[in-house]
C-alpha cells in the first residue's frame, strides 16, 4: 500500500515544522497532533497511512498511544515510526514492543526517514 498521508505527533513545534516541511516537499500529504491523545483521535478521522510518533508527550506518551493504536482493530494496520530523542537500547526495544514498525534517534536523519518510509510502502 502506498503511503500519501502521514501523521507527525510531537509537541514541539520546531520538531513538528521540520517533518512537516520534509514530508509535505516529498509529496506527503501531513496531519500533525501535539499529544497522545489528540493522535488517537486525529489517526481515525485522518486515516494516515503512517504515523510518526514521538515518545516524550504531555499527558499520555509515544508508548502508549502506539499501544493503543496497534491494539485497536481500526488502526493496527498503521505502522507507527517512533521518533524521539530515547535513544537508550532499552527504549528501543519497548517501542517495537508496543507496536512501532521503526524506531529513529532525534535529531531525525531526513534521507533515513525517507527511505524507511518507502520501504514500508
Amino acid at each position: 500500500m502506498p503511503i500519501s498521508k502521514v501523521l507527525v505527533v510531537d509537541d514541539s513545534p520546531t520538531e513538528r515544522h521540520f517533518l512537516v516541511d520534509l514530508l509535505t516537499k516529498n509529496g506527503y500529504q501531513v496531519s500533525t497532533a501535539e499529544n497522545a491523545e489528540e493522535a488517537l483521535t486525529k489517526t481515525k478521522e485522518v486515516k494516515p497511512d503512517l504515523i510518526l510518533m514521538d515518545v516524550v508527550l504531555p499527558g499520555q506518551n509515544g508508548f502508549h498511544a502506539t499501544r493503543a493504536l496497534s491494539r485497536d482493530d481500526e488502526t493496527k494496520h498503521i505502522p507507527v515510526i517512533i521518533c524521539t530523542s530515547k535513544g537508550q537500547e532499552t527504549d528501543k526495544i519497548w517501542g517495537m514492543r508496543q507496536g512501532a514498525k521503526d524506531y529513529m534517534v532525534k535529531p531525525i536523519d531526513q534521507a533515513k526517514l525517507l527511505a524507511k518510509i518507502s520501504a514500508l510502502a
